[in-house]
């Protein structure tokens, strides 16, 4: 069995063969921390949670870095405007370093709430301040890099493959830039490494520049401000241990009039991809809008500093739309896992709508979707309750396993990874499972084999993510003599009390189906 996928550097589906053999490295953009994620940015995470849950399946041992985003990333990938951090301190009344650590929690436990493999690794950018000046370094002494008064650019003309991964026309981006085009810039695709403060601006997240990165005439008559202008410095000190010095360093700055400044977004992921899984990595996920900027200003940056590769595979999500239409703040349709819930909807409702879908095509958001998708979980989990309804029969093992039903479960079982192991087919999975547990249903008890029902299972929850097994447990002894009680009352024709104790049952959750080979419950919610 072999992996596939589609790969962004190659422009096709190729065989995946990692450096080292029975180890990956995978490196996945991560969020933003300036605000709660929405359905979209989910969706992203969840089809990268199936990568790695596929990689294992396959006996990869997975080294997976994700960052997180705290610091850099400006509302415009023309590196312009506010950095969000600062944006969202400004909308909430706190400062960036609050307004990362809220965000960076609800985060972290919406991951956990959709069931997500937690990273090996997951660094903040402002953990990695001196890892992303030192490639700053590197970069000028290569003179890959150029000052402006906003900041050190990097000069894209130098790296003669920029426009290879995205395809890009350069000389149309040129053609067509812009009127407001930043006239200090010497190509419309440079992208700037390190921003310097703007004059007049207080942030919460700044360093000191170096002196050496510096041009040598650089002057810096707009950080000429006293100390005063920092007199909350001890108010924005971070918690974790790497910028822990943050106060220290805007103070040398101001009593220095040093020239302050933050990293560029584009430079984080590649300063913390290179130092904690080096210089090429096997694996780089992210977005398909990653693709013409951010991916592509990483492979420039990373390979012109190191001389390598730096990452042999590229995998990018599509987008999901709401209602057709693009997930966007003035349509308000940016849905949250708070949203979700407030509507009665579990994470991992959303987590199987999600996964619907393949990750390259373009996905469509409705609630009546989530809702189909909610009752699809539904109707899977009380397949899964069947475990507490069947025991294997006195029949051998082996005589099991000869049988066609049983035979199929296990097949099934082998069948899931192969499916997904050829460029994520999740859609195709879902179909077998579907297809398993129609025949399922469809069969008398004492004819499906324990074993082989709960091993499926458990393929399925380790493959996807589902938690099949974790959210079906079994009734308590007090609904189980309800049953028995039912039961009796209907072989006894007194159907009153057997309606009364259905109405009893469904209030504690639970439904009873009759069937030929007696009662099945099953779960109502």
């Amino acid at each position: 069995m072999s992996l596939q996928f589609h790969n962004q550097l190659t422009k096709k589906v190729d065989t995946f063969k990692p450096l080292t053999e029975g180890k990956v490295s995978l490196y996945t953009c991560g969020p933003t921390v300036y605000n709660y994620p929405h359905i979209g940015n989910w969706a992203s995470n969840i089809y990268w949670d199936i990568l790695v849950r596929t990689l294992a399946a396959n006996n990869y041992d997975v080294t997976r870095v994700m960052n997180i985003t705290d610091v850099g990333h400006l509302v415009s990938d023309a590196d312009d405007g506010e950095d969000k951090l600062e944006k969202g301190a400004k909308r909430e009344g706190k400062t960036a370093w609050e307004v990362a650590k809220f965000y960076t929690d609800d985060f972290l436990a919406g991951m956990n709430a959709l069931n997500l493999v937690p990273p090996t690794h997951i660094p903040k950018a402002t953990e990695y301040i001196e890892e992303q000046l030192a490639l700053v370094r590197v970069l000028k002494d290569k003179g890959y890099t150029y000052q402006i008064t906003d900041g050190i650019y990097f000069d894209t003309a130098k790296f003669p493959t920029y426009e290879d991964f995205a395809d890009l026309d350069l000389e149309a981006q040129k053609a067509g830039a812009r009127v407001e085009f930043n006239p200090e810039k010497r190509n419309p695709s440079d992208f700037a490494l390190w921003k310097f403060t703007p004059e007049g601006e207080k942030r919460d997240m700044e360093w000191k520049t170096p002196k050496d990165l510096l041009e040598s005439d650089t002057e810096s008559p707009k950080f000429s401000e006293t100390a005063s202008r920092r007199e909350s410095i001890g108010e924005l000190a971070p918690s974790d241990s790497r910028a822990a010095d943050v106060s220290e360093n805007l103070a040398t700055g101001v009593a220095s009039n040093a020239v302050m400044g933050f990293p560029g977004w584009h430079l984080e992921c590649s300063a913390m991809a290179m130092a904690l899984l080096g210089e090429t990595i096997d694996l780089h996920t992210g977005g398909i809008d990653h693709i013409p900027v951010h991916h592509t200003n990483e492979i420039a940056q990373s390979e012109a500093a190191s001389g390598v590769v730096f990452a042999n595979y590229w995998l990018h999500n599509n987008h999901l739309k709401v209602n057709g239409t693009k997930i966007s703040k003035s349509l308000g349709n940016g849905y949250t896992l708070q949203d979700l819930a407030e509507k009665g909807y579990d994470p991992l409702d959303l987590r199987l709508f999600v996964i619907q879908s393949h990750y390259r095509t373009e996905g469509n958001f409705t609630f009546e979707n989530l809702t189909a998708a909610r009752n699809r979980r539904l109707n899977w989990r009380n397949v899964a309750a069947l475990r507490h309804q069947i025991h294997d029969t006195i029949q051998t093992d082996e005589d099991n396993e000869a049988e066609s039903k049983t035979v199929g479960l296990y097949a099934t079982s082998k069948a899931l990874v192969e499916t997904i192991s050829n460029d994520l087919n999740t859609t195709g999975a879902l179909a077998l499972i579907d297809e398993a547990f129609d025949t399922v249903l469809a069969s008398r008890l004492d004819t499906i084999h324990q074993h082989a029902l709960q091993s499926l299972l458990e393929t399925i929850d380790d493959l996807l993510g589902l938690k099949l097994l974790e959210t079906t447990p079994d009734v308590s002894d007090d609904i189980k003599r309800l049953i028995i009680e039912r039961s009796r009352a209907r072989e006894e024709k007194d159907y009153t009390r057997s309606d009364e104790i259905r109405d009893e049952l469904y209030k504690n959750g639970i439904a009873v189906r009759d069937t030929a080979s007696g009662p099945i419950w099953e779960y109502t919610r």
